[in-house]
């Protein structure tokens, strides 16, 4: 298996280990735009691997702090006491980079910047940039993500 994040499409896509697409799914990157700059906000590009899974079992809508389930589940009045928070839902599937000096290591590692692919708020929009970073999916699709690929998992990101 395989994942390709497509930035200028706002997409991603899963292969299987025969090349064949598997599934395709509306995701929402950095508002300003690529880059892999340690707080730069936004999305690192090129080859990165899943490094981590978290949230297995958790339900739809769980809220994550820090990597760890809070025990509340999303919901619009639970947005409305938090306006500016950056909602991590549901899973995590947390990014290492594969290219030293370009998304690893020093001041432009992936990991260091927890570079996620997670669920967000049915509210925020897909298939447009948004996230201040991660890659953002809803909850549905990043649960269904979640169980399909392993550790290890190989993720390109691309600008083209």
């Amino acid at each position: 298996m395989r994942i390709e994040v497509s930035i200028p499409e706002q997409t991603l896509r899963l292969f299987d280990a025969e090349n064949s697409l598997v599934r395709r799914f509306p995701v929402s990157t950095a508002l300003k735009g690529i880059g892999e700059q340690k707080d730069s906000y936004c999305t690192p590009r090129g080859r990165h691997l899943v490094r981590a899974k978290i949230g297995a079992g958790q339900p739809l809508g769980a809220v994550f702090r820090g990597r760890r389930p809070t025990g509340e589940i999303w919901t619009p009045a639970l947005h409305a006491q938090h306006p500016g928070r950056d909602w991590i839902l549901t899973r995590i599937l947390w990014l290492s980079g594969c290219e030293p000096g370009f998304n690893r290591l020093g001041n432009v590692d992936s990991m260091q910047r927890y570079i996620y692919i997670h669920g967000t708020p049915d509210s925020e929009p897909m298939g447009e940039p948004h996230s201040h970073g991660c890659i953002r999916m809803r909850n549905e699709d990043v649960s269904e993500l979640f169980d399909l690929v392993p550790f290890y998992t190989a993720v390109t990101i691309l600008d083209d």
